[in-house]
């Protein structure tokens, strides 16, 4: 088992930036792949950005190109996200998930969860 804990979301006003962290835990030699998600009310869950546990290949949703950086820090465990010019449309409760398999973009393919971090952007 893999344990995913966030934090970093808050409120922000648009133009804004925040950094959200995911603290792994457990099994982490069994992770592949992990990636944030994010899920607005009444909407489904979204990729946003992946990476390979080990560092290497990054993929972004068109949506956050330009604007968003994915890392990892596996000495520390730890996958971030740095968000720069944030929109009211990037309000959602943002997660982290992890993956055994390769990286995929849907959501159902992974195998691990954390709980969530709400970001909040302000016109």
């Amino acid at each position: 088992q893999v344990q995913l804990v966030e934090s970093g979301g808050g409120s922000v006003q648009a133009g804004g930036s925040l950094r959200l962290s995911c603290a792994a835990s457990g099994r982490t030699s069994s992770v592949n792949a992990m990636g944030w998600f994010r899920q607005a009310p009444g909407k489904e869950r979204e990729f946003v950005a992946g990476i390979r546990w080990t560092g290497g290949s990054i993929y972004y949703a068109d949506s956050v190109k330009g604007r968003f950086t994915i890392s990892t820090d596996n000495a520390k465990n730890r996958l971030d996200l740095q968000m720069n010019s944030l929109k009211p449309e990037d309000t959602a409760v943002y997660l982290c998930a992890a993956r055994r398999g390769i990286f995929n973009v849907m959501s159902g393919q992974y195998d691990y969860w954390g709980q969530g971090t709400q970001v909040t952007v302000s016109s």
